[in-house]
């Protein structure tokens, strides 16, 4: 058993050197990552901030949590990508032919991503912080803060793995994530759902960008979290286990 355990890990991490290389060799995926919500965030900071009440006068403060996870969705759609790639030019066979654990090829992918929008997300936090963000937050908020958004990611990441395993075309693999970068428009991402109508307001409410925005959002400004951070992590949590063990069952099956 701990021999299996000790060629699972270092399998993993052959698989997950093998996919960093391929993000150090094209630095260009970290940075249209981060373009796209740089540029989000600096339109709606210089452009709309004056116009949008958020009861707040930084308005960067309030806006940095939607950002981070628009940026994430967007990276996610890369390991999709690469995991389409990988299963058309035949790589996943040619490992298995090798004496390595065969779930390792999917975890690589999976870590990779944790890691590289990790990258993304430092990068967007210091430009906020040029922009004006400020936090009083101390360190266990900041941790906290960190665990939520790796779950979300480890949440998507793993979405992520089910389209790049079942599409049949490039454009199939990364259309999922359009719609889950267009859900933080309707959250309190961006306004309070105050302002929105009744129907709109209900639906922003109760999907997850709303309580891990929230959750984010009073973690880094010091003020009580509430039970938006129950709701947050049971969203992340969920989502993670259910798309888990379907990518797990199509790559079995597709693979």
């Amino acid at each position: 058993m701990e021999t299996a355990k000790k060629h699972f890990f270092s399998d993993m991490g052959v698989m997950l050197g093998r996919s960093m290389r391929h993000i150090f060799r094209s630095m260009d995926t970290i940075v249209t990552v981060c373009i796209t919500p740089i540029a989000m965030m600096l339109l709606f900071v210089y452009v709309f901030g004056g116009a949008i009440q958020t009861g707040t006068d930084n308005y960067v403060n309030y806006l940095l949590p939607g950002i981070l996870l628009i940026a994430i969705a967007s990276g996610v759609a890369y390991t999709s990508y690469r995991l389409f790639l990988d299963k058309q030019r035949g790589i996943f066979e040619r490992f298995h032919t090798m004496p390595i654990s065969r779930s390792t090829l999917l975890w690589g992918h999976v870590l990779t991503s944790l890691v590289s929008n990790a990258i993304s997300v430092l990068v967007i936090i210091l430009v906020a912080l040029v922009m004006g963000f400020r936090s009083s937050a101390g360190i266990l908020p900041w941790l906290a803060v960190a665990g939520i958004l790796m779950l979300f990611t480890l949440a998507l990441t793993w979405v992520a793995a089910i389209a790049g395993l079942s599409a049949k075309s490039v454009d199939g693999a990364s259309a999922f994530s359009y719609p889950i970068i267009f859900l933080p428009f309707i959250s309190s991402a961006f306004v309070p759902t105050e302002s929105m109508p009744r129907i709109v307001r209900a639906f922003a409410e109760n999907q997850p960008v709303t309580s891990i925005v929230e959750s984010i959002r009073a973690l880094l400004s010091g003020q009580p979290v509430g039970h938006d951070i129950w709701v947050a992590l049971a969203w992340c949590v969920g989502i993670m286990l259910a798309a888990y063990f379907i990518a797990m069952r199509v790559y079995k099956e597709r693979v």
